[in-house]
């Protein structure tokens, strides 16, 4: 994961129960600017290769699953009823 909302470790820890995986969440999240500064090292020569960018990456924290089935069941529940209501909110 990358950027602003990924420093929030409560966040990253419902999305993993959620979505029943691991999620990494590396040193520096904010990659929209960095990715660009090394397209453009790697365009004039800056950096040799990709495997040279690859070996700036570090992992910061990583999440794993560890809510009960019947926890994310009932999350799932209240997201969904909380989006049905939504739905009606504004009036066309």
């Amino acid at each position: 994961v990358d950027g602003g909302a990924s420093a929030s470790n409560l966040l990253m820890q419902i999305q993993s129960d959620l979505f029943g995986f691991k999620i990494i969440r590396p040193k520096t999240i904010e990659t929209t600017a960095m990715g660009a500064a090394y397209l453009a090292g790697l365009a004039v020569g800056y950096w040799d290769s990709i495997d040279n960018i690859q070996s700036q990456w570090s992992i910061d924290k990583e999440f794993f699953p560890e809510a009960p089935k019947e926890k994310i069941e009932n999350m799932l529940y209240y997201w969904n009823k909380a989006v049905k209501c939504a739905q009606h909110w504004i009036e066309e």
